[in-house]
């Protein structure tokens, strides 16, 4: 057992998989300490290096293109601080780190691990259900659905549509963009509905605006991984199909009959929700396009 233990937290190598645990320390990020503990099989490994520096070093770890939820849905955006596949190490450790870097190092020369991307996810990601609140609102994900509950600082136009939930059968993809606290991100469902939406964050109502406190917002990427993880793997997106585009959604007919079991207190919601896009586009606050757009969502919604 090769094993580093820091204050930002623990590597142990049994030599089949890398057990990464979070620290304790207030120092730790929250999106690291609420991730918890990351175990990586060997085979998921790309390389692993420790990089000394005057006052703390660094091991870390890198891992096979398409092998992690986490970094497919994050795009290599998560902050350093955050990055659970960093370990801040003390100089007085260094030996340690370089013995656990090389152990690692050792075994994949010896299991001959390739360092192809891979064609399926080798780690699991966030257990779901996982709920996080956020400045925009609250997004949720049980494994089967997506739910967003606006807040009340949320645009008026989300507000108008009510609680967008998405069934993940109908989910593209997710697209993720952290707040940096000098640049608001966003979190974004794709549908195949969508895809083709021009709408900034702060109106869509399928995706969060984060324009908050940066350290709580960036646990939505929780929400993202569960739901990317779930999603099928970006290796079946290539060849034909990655290069057909989605289809753009029909225009919805005004004589389509109204979804089966919806009742007059849905039906009463719907005409509210309408009335108050109508006001917002005659006001100038949507333009035509985007009033077409979250007319579809709502109606889409009941």
């Amino acid at each position: 057992m090769a094993e580093i233990i820091q204050r930002d937290g623990a590597w142990a190598f049994d030599g089949a998989t890398v057990r990464i645990t979070p620290g304790l320390h207030r120092s730790v990020s929250l999106f690291r300490q609420t991730y918890g503990e990351v175990a990586v099989p060997l085979e998921a490994v790309a390389g692993v290096a420790f990089e000394p520096e005057r006052k703390r070093g660094r091991l870390r770890i890198r891992l096979r293109e398409g092998a992690d939820p986490l970094l497919q849905a994050t795009g290599g955006r998560l902050p350093d601080a955050a990055d659970p596949y960093r370990l801040s190490v003390d100089t007085d450790r260094a030996g340690v780190a370089e013995y656990v870097a090389e152990e690692i190092r050792q075994a994949l020369l010896l299991e001959q691990i390739p360092k192809e991307p891979t064609s399926s996810y080798l780690l699991m990601g966030p257990p779901v259900p996982v709920s996080v609140r956020s400045s925009d609102g609250t997004v949720s994900f049980d494994g089967t659905q997506v739910r967003i509950d606006w807040s009340d600082s949320s645009d008026r136009v989300k507000r108008a549509t009510g609680p967008r939930i998405m069934e993940l059968a109908d989910l593209v993809s997710v697209e993720w963009l952290p707040n940096s606290g000098y640049e608001d991100g966003f979190l974004r469902f794709v549908t195949r509905e969508t895809a083709f939406s021009t709408l900034p964050p702060e109106k869509d109502p399928y995706a969060m605006d984060l324009w908050g406190n940066a350290r709580r917002d960036l646990l939505t990427a929780l929400v993202a991984t569960a739901v990317t993880a779930r999603l099928p793997h970006p290796s079946t997106h290539t060849g034909e199909n990655a290069a057909r585009p989605l289809p753009r959604p029909a225009a919805p007919r005004d004589d389509a009959p109204p979804p089966s079991g919806t009742g007059p207190v849905d039906h009463d919601v719907l005409l509210r929700r309408l009335r108050e896009l109508g006001a917002l586009h005659r006001e100038g606050v949507l333009t035509d396009e985007e009033f077409a757009a979250t007319k579809r969502a709502v109606l889409r919604g009941f």
